[in-house]
């Protein structure tokens, strides 16, 4: 049985700069492209057979249009995307120059003002999982309180958290320290957690992999996967720990490999009444986190966040 998915976050339009090492200042020519890693991961979802929902507010504009026709096209449920005219839609500007240095300017809109006045309870309560993703939720109130309630909500109706925490310099600059406490708020409520080596780094303080996802564990947290890029996933429950190898592949762009992978892997625990129980099986989980490598690396291989999404089918080719 396949149960649903709400991915709670920003979708937001991402306008890549397509001239060749210039600044945003120099840069004339942009790509548009449907962006905000809940909406990455809610695509991979779908695009595994998964039921994902996308839960999130965007402007009553042209932008807001394109990226529900986006979600559309990706097979994700709209019910819950939300209008405004509050606010315009939330835009990314991002160039790079020679050294490979990215020029990034984010205008904030409309994703910020999600309340949860604004939210079916009734389809929020229906869901088997809540995956809280976004790297623009903690910024700011009211959605900072939103995504944070939520998650309190879920944990009571023992819904089953996944929690990305996605720290982004270019968003947080030097308020390292506000990130951290508001991720650490987060933790108590999420079964699952994914992170970066950067990322574990940042919130542990802990050069040794084994003690810094232990003390994730002491949060609360369950299963802990740290995303190695081409090395594989460290996978850690409170029962083994390991490390998941991955394949090789020609890589291009890694936008949006870690999001494919948090979908794979949802797309396959959404199929378990009990995922809590299944992720105690060292030989099921390990399975499951081999998929979710593939289906990342595969990404890296294309230009596109969820263009480059591969199909269940293709996935399953390079394991057997």
């Amino acid at each position: 049985m396949v149960n649903n998915i709400a991915c709670i976050g920003e979708l937001l339009i991402d306008f890549f700069c397509t001239d060749i090492d210039v600044s945003l200042v120099e840069g004339k020519s942009f790509e548009k492209k449907a962006g905000g890693a809940p909406a990455n991961v809610a695509a991979a979802i779908a695009r595994h057979g998964g039921a994902a929902y996308f839960v999130g507010k965007v402007g009553e504009d042209a932008f807001g249009t394109f990226l529900e026709q986006s979600l559309t096209a990706a097979k994700v449920k709209t019910d819950h995307l939300l209008k405004t005219n509050l606010a315009k839609t939330t835009l990314a500007f991002v160039s790079l120059d020679s050294s490979g240095e990215r020029d990034f300017e984010f205008m904030r809109g409309a994703d910020g003002l999600l309340e949860g006045k604004d939210l079916d309870q009734t389809l929020i309560d229906s869901m088997h999982t809540l995956h809280f993703g976004s790297a623009t939720a903690l910024l700011t109130d009211p959605f900072r309180k939103t995504y944070i309630n939520m998650m309190k909500k879920g944990q009571q109706r023992q819904q089953f958290i996944a929690f990305d925490p996605n720290y982004r310099s270019d968003l947080w600059g030097n308020d390292q320290p506000a990130f951290v406490e508001w991720v650490y708020h987060c933790l108590p409520y999420a079964n699952y957690v994914k992170v970066s080596e950067e990322e574990l780094l940042l919130l542990t303080q802990q050069d040794n992999m084994a003690e810094a996802v232990d003390r994730l564990h002491d949060e609360g947290v369950s299963l802990v996967t740290v995303t190695l890029g081409k090395a594989g996933t460290y996978v850690s429950t409170r029962d083994f720990k390991k490390v998941i190898n991955s394949i090789k592949v020609e890589a291009i762009d890694s936008t949006g490999a870690g999001d494919a992978f948090v979908g794979a892997l949802l797309s396959q625990l959404s199929t378990y009444a009990q995922p809590l129980e299944v992720i105690k099986n060292e030989a099921v989980l390990t399975e499951m986190i081999t998929y979710a490598n593939v289906t990342a690396a595969l990404v890296c291989t294309k230009v596109g966040a969820i263009e480059s999404i591969p199909e269940a089918d293709k996935v399953l080719a390079y394991i057997n």
